[in-house]
């Protein structure tokens, strides 16, 4: 796996639940998270691969130097060991599921 954004080609909102079904289908245990506006994650790596899927506000995600947005229904690809960090931009939480595999 390689970092990758798969950003949102949908007319409608995503459907958390159609979202976590697609995550455990593609072997992710899945859990939601809710960030407040202005949270930040200063730069860390996990040991599992991970999927960050965005319900809803917006996630600031940095990898390897590139700055991305992800919106409602952009996801990321997330190798184990990746170092990145995270920010909540704007006025509105963030809610979004995580998928974590080994």
């Amino acid at each position: 796996m390689t970092f990758s954004v798969q950003r949102w080609a949908g007319n409608e909102a995503p459907s958390p639940k159609a979202l976590r079904q697609v995550l455990a289908d593609e072997g992710y245990s899945v859990f939601e998270w809710t960030d407040a506006p202005g949270t930040t994650y200063e730069p860390h790596a996990h040991d599992d691969d991970q999927s960050h899927w965005i319900i809803s506000g917006a996630l600031q995600l940095t990898v390897e130097g590139e700055t991305y947005i992800l919106q409602a229904g952009d996801r990321d690809f997330l190798p184990a060991q990746t170092t990145h960090a995270a920010f909540v931009p704007g006025d509105k939480p963030v809610r979004y599921l995580i998928g974590s595999k080994k």
